[in-house]
């Protein structure tokens, strides 16, 4: 005896509830992975007996507002798929895709500032850091900083400057530029693949492919495209704020 057929309605329902707790589902694996390299972050800055402590260059904060700006401009995507408006739509898919690339541009910006002072993804040793010492980097010892005479450092606990720390410091490597990196480029490893994301919805939105009954994919780059706004300002405060 045949089974009676699924109701069309009920199994689109269906799908567009799976889909949405895929979302979900990949946003709470990739709020793990950033959870446990900020503990690492915390864990090592409270152990190190040398941290280089830093200024934020300002293209990451320039980069900040584009992001929110493109968070809007998502929703507004969003916003006018629910209508049925299918050429806003576009526009304003094509508008946070614009948006994105100039996020990304100004990052690259931002890691090029880091890299001339020193800063890299793979680290140096922590009396490599270049710029200007007591604006652009500073350098602890325990969490006290050290002060700094003709390229020597020495201890707040040394006024006359007759104990160097530099041979000390020549094994310990900058770790603090090492978890910037890894904070900054995998959250941009994630975005690119949003911008991935929103090329595909574009491209969809531009051949007319989402109406107001069925735009879940709008849904899930929007909801994926505010997750990762929210993640790069969690970062860039936790770095302001630890580092």
């Amino acid at each position: 005896m045949n089974s009676p057929a699924e109701d069309p309605i009920d199994e689109a329902a269906h799908r567009v509830r799976a889909r949405r707790s895929l979302t979900y589902l990949f946003m709470v694996a990739i709020v793990m992975f950033f959870a446990a390299l900020s503990s690492a972050y915390i864990v090592s800055r409270g152990s190190a007996d040398y941290w280089v402590t830093f200024r934020m260059p300002v293209d990451f904060w320039y980069s900040t507002a584009i992001i929110v700006v493109s968070s809007l401009s998502v929703q507004l995507a969003l916003r006018a798929a629910r209508h049925g408006d299918k050429r806003a739509t576009a526009t304003w898919l094509v508008a946070t895709l614009v948006l994105g690339v100039i996020f990304s541009v100004f990052q690259f910006k931002g890691w090029k500032e880091m890299s001339e002072r020193r800063m890299n993804l793979v680290t140096d040793k922590v009396t490599m850091t270049a710029g200007v010492y007591g604006v652009d980097f500073a350098i602890t010892h325990k969490g006290v900083p050290l002060e700094r005479v003709d390229s020597l450092y020495y201890s707040q606990d040394d006024p006359g400057h007759t104990a160097p720390l530099n041979a000390d410091m020549a094994d310990h490597w900058n770790v603090s530029s090492g978890y910037f990196h890894d904070l900054t480029f995998s959250h941009w490893l994630h975005l690119a693949g949003g911008l991935v994301v929103l090329m595909v919805l574009t491209v969809r939105a531009l051949l007319g492919r989402y109406t107001a009954q069925a735009h879940t994919g709008v849904w899930q780059g929007t909801m994926y495209w505010h997750f990762l706004t929210g993640v790069w300002i969690y970062l860039l405060l936790f770095i302001a704020a630890v580092h």
